[in-house]
């Protein structure tokens, strides 16, 4: 990781720590405060022979925990990992055919390193602009063409200033895109999702909203903000990220609770969201439990069955990030982090096998050991 504010400097600073002959590909996390023209032809520079990809953030996970400001890189030896990328431009026509058609091209060309077999021995992540409100339809039309092959990512954030995010490919930082990363390897690993969230008897009725701006209008018949507000013990104008964070909203599928994130309160008292949002749901007011023990227990879990860790690529909601330091557990959480070898940044969103989800920390474990084929 480098802490540089000069892109050059900080992309040098990257290649000179991944400098191995074996290097087969980046993936790097950044701080959306840098200059991104300049970052992009600093890392054609820094590494002219290898594909890298990556994305903006709402904060970095390095090697030295939380952090922000700063640009974190992984780098993958081409003698374990058969790595492809895919770009996709057109969010919101994004097609089955095309995903298909991406797809396959991707396991082709993971397959050509024979590293690994396929099956079994994939995973693909994405990373997406995450302002688009594309999520939903982009992950829905990729899940439905990725069979067997487990899902995880993130949505590019731009350090809650909610103007501009972004995701790299081929050079270049990109809006209104994904990317896809095709990972082929014979270690083990395990894709994962953990979120510490438990329901409360509070529901509150979508009555009016517009899913394609993920805008909701009204709650129970009134306008959403009061509404939300209201069911709080607190005014409108007492509405913030603290709130929004300690105080989430999920829908329920089956057993499962799903968090749905709000973003802003608008100035008509309508509220914004992170995720899609419909005419007619039930949103379950929900209550944080211990983040940390929920996230520890997760891993422990995990480790039992893969051992140490090599490395675990993480996306972890930014508005969790905001709850650590709400209740002044940012150190001991940053710390877990550092322990178990976490590198990955903050999402406006995060993704596992088609779903958008919100307020969850949810990625990829992978482990030392290689399997005989």
């Amino acid at each position: 990781m480098s802490s540089s504010r000069d892109p050059h400097r900080a992309a040098a600073e990257l290649a000179a720590e991944l400098n191995n002959i074996e290097l087969g590909f980046v993936l790097f996390f950044c701080s959306a405060e840098y200059d991104l023209e300049l970052l992009s032809c600093a890392l054609t520079a820094a590494f002219p022979d290898v594909q890298v990809a990556g994305c903006t953030t709402a904060g970095e996970l390095t090697p030295r925990g939380y952090d922000q400001g700063t640009v974190t890189a992984i780098g993958f030896d081409r003698n374990l990992f058969s790595i492809e990328v895919g770009l996709v431009e057109e969010l919101d026509q994004f097609t089955l055919t095309e995903a298909q058609a991406l797809i396959d091209k991707l396991v082709a060309g993971c397959r050509e390193r024979r590293v690994a077999p396929t099956k079994g021995h994939t995973f693909a992540l994405t990373l997406l602009d995450g302002l688009s409100s594309q999520e939903e339809l982009v992950l829905l039309t990729l899940d439905s063409v990725l069979g067997s092959i487990p899902h995880f990512g993130g949505s590019a954030g731009d350090d809650i200033h909610l103007t501009g995010t972004h995701v790299y490919y081929d050079g270049a930082f990109r809006t209104r895109a994904a990317v896809v990363v095709m990972v082929n390897t014979p270690l083990d690993f395990e894709v994962f999702t953990t979120h510490h969230m438990r329901s409360l008897e509070q529901k509150l009725i979508v009555t009016q909203a517009d899913p394609s701006t993920r805008t909701v209008y009204e709650l129970n018949a009134e306008p959403a903000a009061i509404e939300y507000a209201r069911q709080l013990g607190l005014n409108p104008d007492e509405l913030d990220y603290r709130v929004f964070a300690l105080n989430p909203l999920a829908v329920r599928i089956g057993q499962e609770y799903y968090v749905r994130s709000i973003q802003k309160v608008n100035p008509d008292m309508s509220l914004t969201f992170y995720c899609a949002v419909e005419n007619g749901i039930v949103l379950t007011a929900m209550q944080p439990d211990a983040m940390l023990a929920n996230l520890a227990q997760r891993f422990e879990s995990i480790e039992q069955t893969l051992g140490e860790p090599l490395i675990t690529i993480g996306c972890d909601c930014f508005l969790r990030r905001l709850e650590a330091e709400y209740t002044g557990r940012t150190e001991a959480t940053s710390d877990f982090l550092v322990e178990h070898n976490v590198i990955g940044f903050n999402t406006y969103g995060e993704q596992f096998d088609g779903m958008h989800l919100n307020q969850t920390f949810t990625g990829v474990v992978i482990g030392r050991t290689a399997n005989e084929f």
